[in-house]
C-alpha cells in the first residue's frame, strides 16, 4: 500500500492549482501530469542547448580543419 503525506501550501497556491485541475481528476493524478510536463520542458531545453553546442563544436571543427589546410 501506498503512504500518503500532507503538504502545506498557501491558500492563493491552491486555488491556482484548483484552476488548473480538473474537476474529476485527483490531485495525484493531476500533480503527476505537473511534473511529467515539466520534465518534458525541461528536457526539449536541454535538447536545444546541447544541439547548440554539438553544433558549434562541429562549426570549431571545420574552421579548425580548414585552418590546417591553408
Amino acid at each position: 500500500m501506498s503512504s500518503r503525506t500532507t503538504i502545506t501550501i498557501l491558500s492563493k497556491t491552491k486555488r491556482a492549482l484548483e484552476a488548473l485541475k480538473k474537476k474529476d481528476e485527483s490531485w495525484d493524478e493531476f500533480l503527476q501530469k505537473l511534473i511529467a510536463e515539466i520534465q518534458r520542458v525541461r528536457r526539449e531545453k536541454n535538447r536545444g542547448k546541447l544541439s547548440e553546442i554539438l553544433e558549434a563544436e562541429f562549426q570549431e571543427v571545420k574552421i579548425k580543419k580548414w585552418a590546417r589546410e591553408y
